[in-house]
């Protein structure tokens, strides 16, 4: 499966729609953005059960404020529509790979007992 820009009007759709959603909040100008891009393309080949997308922090800046994004490469995998993980940092293939395993294997009633689920907020724009 291709990656896929991620905007905010696409969102909320993207995440209540998939079981689990990978995302890299990155940046053009960004060179560990640009060296992460091709791992992070092959691994969302590799996996085409998982919706793969990239945030342009540059252009949509709102959404990586509203999740609180300060470093760039930044990953973020919701799965059920709860934040699973969050690290900043381009990570090799085998980490990413990893992570994805980690992530389903989780059992996601007891990760949800912890957790509140993200919940579409009617078209408004995530908060700064």
């Amino acid at each position: 499966m291709a990656v896929e820009a991620l905007t905010t009007d696409k969102f909320d759709s993207t995440v209540t729609g998939n079981d689990i959603v990978v995302i890299d909040f990155w940046a053009p100008w960004c060179g560990p953005c640009r060296g992460f891009a091709p791992v992070f393309e092959q691994v969302s080949e590799e996996n085409p059960d998982v919706k793969f997308v990239k945030v342009n922090t540059d252009e949509e800046q709102a959404l990586a404020g509203h999740f609180g994004i300060r470093s760039i490469p930044t990953l973020m995998i919701f799965r059920e529509q709860v934040i699973v993980f969050q690290q900043p940092g381009a990570l090799p293939k085998g980490a990413v790979e990893d992570v994805l395993g980690q992530v389903r294997k989780l059992d996601m009633a007891e990760v949800k007992r912890g957790a509140v689920p993200y919940e579409a907020d009617a078209g408004e724009e995530p908060q700064a």
